[in-house]
């Protein structure tokens, strides 16, 4: 009976994606983005169970799969469309732009079919045991989920900041390759309590609760953002700095002084990381 457990709270996670969906095209978003909440909780607590009960399966593997693919490569979809369609009609009203609001929203498109390629890659890749090699499918959908968060909990920091179409659909496709990319990311999964091993962790999660304690709401949009540039500026290959410096460049066009916020932050921790690496040696 114990062996399917896991499976069972996998299966919560794929309902609550599933609601989530639901939920959305019938005019709930926050509610929808509060159940990736409730999925992201699941998807924690069975991969937590299947190791407790000592009930790893392949089976298993494949299903944790699958429900990701739902809640956070479908529904991540969902919660970008209809973020440039809501920010399209106080971007530039009237029927004009009606085709350029169609293209644009056609771009979450990529999401899903990067998602299912990310996740199938996951499954047969030995190299992502302790860390990451592209942009984690959650990472993707908690970014969706702080936005819509911040559209409804701070409408003026969200219209001032991030209410621009083209910006949310640089974002999804920015993200979208991110998902196939071979960027190697830090995983955000506490192993153990060891500082040499999670000092990047540490230091990214102390800045997010010093931003919310601070700002509330609005500094975890900033969140992953943050995540991707340590990610990047972490690593010596060539195409990883490529990377960095190209973030930061779109950062700074399309948030101007907002992107300060996401930028010395992700850089202070890099130094700190550094600093304390090279004493403890």
């Amino acid at each position: 009976m114990k062996k399917h457990i896991p499976n069972l709270i996998t299966c919560l996670n794929v309902t609550s994606g599933a609601l989530a969906i639901y939920m959305a095209f019938n005019g709930n978003l926050l509610i929808a983005a509060w159940l990736v909440i409730l999925a992201m909780v699941f998807d924690f607590f069975d991969g937590f169970a299947a190791r407790l009960l000592h009930v790893k399966s392949d089976m298993g593997k494949e299903l944790d799969s699958l429900a990701d693919m739902v809640s956070f490569g479908v529904m991540p979809a969902v919660m970008a469309y209809f973020l440039i369609r809501e920010t399209f009609c106080s971007f530039a009203p009237g029927e004009t732009y009606y085709w350029v609001e169609r293209v644009l929203s056609a771009v979450p498109l990529l999401v899903p079919a990067f998602s299912a390629y990310r996740l199938a890659k996951f499954n047969l890749d030995t190299r992502q045991t302790h860390s990451f090699i592209g942009l984690p499918t959650p990472s993707n959908a908690l970014f969706w989920v702080m936005l819509v968060f911040c559209f409804y909990y701070q409408p003026e920091f969200f219209k001032t900041t991030w209410g621009n179409p083209w910006l949310l659909a640089g974002c999804s496709f920015v993200l979208a390759l991110l998902l196939i990319s071979e960027v190697p990311m830090f995983s955000l999964k506490l192993t153990n309590f060891s500082w040499k091993e999670n000092s990047l962790l540490y230091c990214f999660v102390s800045t997010i609760m010093i931003g919310f304690a601070v700002w509330g709401v609005k500094a975890l949009t900033w969140m992953i953002p943050v995540y991707v540039l340590i990610s990047c500026h972490g690593y010596r290959k060539n195409y990883n700095w490529m990377i960095f410096f190209g973030i930061v460049l779109l950062l700074l066009w399309a948030m101007r002084q907002e992107a300060l916020f996401i930028i010395i932050p992700a850089y202070l921790i890099v130094v700190i990381v550094r600093l304390t690496s090279r004493s403890n040696q």
